[in-house]
């Protein structure tokens, strides 16, 4: 059915009518500006309990003139997503425009684009603003931004403007970045869509690093067929896409999860998601763990510290600025001292991890792993600011891909019967295997369907 409203639209819907002319540029951005209007509330720096506040900064006036210029461009010479709205998460930058990561203590006025940016616009893409992050993109929540599924609910983090912007339908496309599951936590917890590439697919060139080595710059939409688009643009415009289907895919059931204890609604979306597999035709496979630690928190942690301790010292003067969660984030890197022996020893562990993943994947011919993308639904707004380290069960499954290195695909599974939430599942390939992983998880969306938020969005959600 098409979309009666053009702000409802997805990417390939947008690229199809702009196509043929059935809408306009003009009148898609300006049906995703009367959008954010609409629906995002108050913007500010802190938020408040009756608004989303995904949106940080909004270009309405740049967007209708780029928009306006896009629509004279003939048809012939026109790029691939040319004419479709965007927003960034606030930490990429944009040639001549604030760039804040959501923080008090930081502001630049970048002279030259991102490298996603720069490539989202020769795709033909029209800003419409920065997205909120958690700041400085330190953290599983974002609770400044009100989830659209409930708005006393974090939309998760840190990319959790993105997320909550898609979901609430105010733009087709945005971008995040992952650290630990700064995509794939906020798209779980607001029913959204996303990649994590395999790291090194993707130029965090232009955009504010939390820890360099595990940092990931991907796409977030409504669905991974939009995403597919958007990385196609971002990372290899000349790629075909992969046959979507699972028949014969070899899953296997991540050997990660006796670590954790997902609650209701999550168990039984997994099992849901299980189950659309093995009806798709996917062979559901049992098999050892690979020879790889398969919990890394120390190591993990000692090479964030010394990363993100190092970044921040430029900004030491400013620090009084910061919320508290990320000072203490901070201070405890530097506390913390990581040596460099030691660092170099963390990273060595670290490749023999993900080789033992690579022989694992290949002993056993096996297409992905499958595994619940968070282990709780959205939790009520709160302290996500207040201490370092409060959100680590949200980052129980997601921080361990990141530490491989391996991309990830992840999805709605369901709306949870008992929170009316919704709940996501993910799918792990080998490296390289991006647009492999993409079309699995395409099949598997097409059955588990992309489930809408209702508005206007409850103060209130149901119980945990």
């Amino acid at each position: 059915m098409r979309a009666t409203d053009p702000a409802d639209l997805g990417i390939t819907e947008a690229v199809s009518l702009l196509g043929d002319r059935s809408i306009s540029s003009v009148e898609l951005v300006e049906a995703c500006l009367r959008r954010i209007a609409e629906r995002d509330g108050t913007h500010s720096h802190d938020g408040d309990p009756a608004s989303i506040n995904a949106w940080i900064r909004v270009y309405e006036e740049d967007a209708i003139e780029a928009a306006k210029r896009a629509d004279q461009v003939p048809a012939d010479e026109r790029p691939p997503l040319h004419g479709v709205p965007v927003g960034l998460k606030d930490v990429y930058g944009v040639a001549g425009k604030p760039l804040t990561a959501s923080s008090r203590a930081f502001e630049d006025v970048p002279e030259r684009d991102s490298d996603v940016w720069a490539s989202l616009k020769a795709a033909g893409m029209i800003l419409l603003g920065h997205l909120h992050t958690h700041e400085f993109t330190v953290g599983g929540t974002t609770d400044q931004v009100g989830n659209p599924w409930a708005l006393d609910r974090t939309p998760g983090g840190s990319s959790g403007g993105s997320a909550a912007a898609l979901a609430a339908r105010m733009t087709p496309a945005a971008t995040g970045t992952d650290t630990a599951g700064s995509l794939r936590i906020p798209s779980a917890m607001c029913g959204t869509s996303t990649i994590k590439p395999t790291y090194g697919t993707t130029s965090f060139r232009g955009a504010v690093p939390l820890a360099p080595s595990f940092d990931h710059a991907g796409p977030m939409a409504r669905t991974l067929g939009d995403c597919a688009a958007l990385l196609t643009a971002i990372a290899d415009p000349d790629r075909a896409q992969a046959e979507t289907t699972l028949k014969g895919a070899r899953l296997a059931v991540s050997p990660r999860l006796p670590l954790v204890s997902p609650d209701e609604d999550v168990a039984a979306g997994f099992d849901g998601a299980l189950e659309t597999c093995r009806s798709l035709g996917a062979e559901l496979v049992d098999v050892p763990p690979p020879a790889a630690e398969l919990e890394v928190g120390p190591d993990y942690l000692d090479i964030l510290y010394a990363e993100l301790a190092a970044w921040h010292r430029h900004l030491a003067g400013r620090r009084d600025q910061y919320r508290p969660a990320l000072r203490e984030w901070v201070e405890q890197g530097e506390e913390k001292g990581t040596s460099a022996i030691d660092y170099a020893a963390a990273q060595a562990r670290r490749r023999e991890d993900a080789a033992a993943w690579r022989d694992w994947f290949a002993a056993h011919r096996i297409m992905a792993v499958i595994e619940p993308t968070v282990t709780v639904v959205a939790w009520p707004r709160g302290d996500g600011y207040e201490r370092a380290g409060s959100d680590a069960e949200l980052i129980a499954l997601t921080h361990y891909w990141n530490w491989t290195g391996f991309p990830a695909v992840a999805l709605p599974a369901c709306v949870g019967s008992r929170s009316g939430l919704p709940v996501g599942v993910s799918l792990i390939g080998e490296p390289e295997t991006d647009w492999d992983l993409l079309a699995v998880g395409i099949a598997l969306q097409s059955e588990l369907g992309v489930p809408e938020a209702p508005f206007p969005a409850p103060v209130e959600a149901a119980a945990d």
